[in-house]
């Protein structure tokens, strides 16, 4: 609704002013039951710091409302402090580390818990905010060195994959010490995990660091993910979060911000993923008609039809979004 509303001064302004009240309160209050979480030497939570449920999404909101106030500069200073280790039964552990699986919750599967690296639940997502409010000149003591913590650790647990780079999607306590990640199938590019949204964080934050050549092998890990069979197969919907409209967006905002020797490559990857989405000769009213009937996609912005339409448009139209509708998801 902020980005909404900024083509309609003054028409939303009694729910704004509400909305950012009710914002400010809940950031004040997660920020403080934080801090008292760091002082006592304990893990975090994910919905503590992630985009979807914590403060690198409130951080969102804040840089595109009120990008120069004081709680701005609060979340930025609780984003250097999470990227600090934390000791844990005798392992040093990055300050993300969760005990909770994937979903937050207790998982068998996670019994030690796990680092999360994507961009919606882990952080992929705090760099990405850091780097977006570095290249706006919104830095805090810190700033960079955490970055650059952030970017060891992708560096760190990076694998080959195909032709190219890929990240995992966590990491558990036995990876760790053991030093390496267990081999796993090809998984999907998305938004929320793996290469897509992790490449889009990177080079984001090569830019705000000046680190050309990170930010080229960035954007050419993105090009060689999504001219990978394997990885591609195993994109199998068309959403905006963990679908093919959402690879399409990413590829496209990247093009915009790319070096002059990747910008290319990236938007050769757009007319296929806009294709395998809306083929030749199909209506795309057709195709959203489909997903407000389809009972798992619906017309949600995540998954579903409204955030589908969102992410095609500017691969379609090679023109940035008017609106900015994708600041809340840390691209841009």
């Amino acid at each position: 609704m902020a980005c909404a509303a900024e083509h309609l001064p003054g028409a939303y302004q009694r729910a704004l002013d509400t909305l950012d009240a009710q914002i400010a309160t809940d950031i004040s209050q997660r920020l403080h039951a934080a801090h008292h979480r760091i002082g006592a030497g304990l893990l975090p939570q994910l919905a503590e710091f992630d985009v979807v449920r914590g403060l690198a999404g409130y951080g969102a909101y804040l840089l595109r409302r009120d990008p120069g106030s004081a709680a701005m500069r609060t979340v930025l200073d609780y984003c250097v402090h999470l990227t600090e280790p934390i000791n844990d039964r005798g392992d040093v552990l990055p300050g993300w580390w969760t005990a909770s699986g994937p979903s937050g919750r207790t998982d068998e599967r996670f019994p030690d818990g796990h680092a999360n690296t994507g961009l919606a639940h882990g952080i992929g997502g705090v760099l990405a905010l850091m780097a977006l409010s570095a290249r706006q000149g919104i830095r805090v003591d810190g700033h960079h060195g955490a970055m650059r913590t952030i970017l060891a650790w992708l560096d760190r647990w990076q694998e080959e994959v195909g032709h190219g780079p890929a990240w995992p999607y966590w990491i558990t306590r036995v990876e760790l010490r053991e030093g390496r990640p267990i081999p796993s199938a090809p998984r999907r590019l998305s938004w929320c995990y793996g290469t897509a949204g992790l490449a889009r964080a990177q080079q984001l934050a090569a830019l705000a660091l000046g680190d050309t050549q990170r930010q080229i092998e960035a954007e050419n890990a993105f090009v060689a993910a999504l001219t990978d069979a394997a990885q591609l197969k195993a994109t199998t919907d068309h959403g905006m979060c963990h679908g093919i409209a959402g690879l399409a967006h990413i590829a496209t905002r990247m093009s915009f911000d790319a070096h002059p020797s990747t910008a290319q490559l990236l938007r050769a990857t757009v007319p296929a993923l806009l294709t395998s989405v809306c083929p030749p000769g199909t209506d795309p009213a057709s195709i959203a008609l489909a997903m407000l009937d389809d009972e798992e996609a619906g017309p949600g912005f995540l998954n579903g039809a409204a955030g589908t339409a969102l992410a095609l448009q500017s691969p379609a139209t090679a023109v940035p979004p008017h609106s900015a509708w994708d600041a809340c998801l840390l691209i841009a």
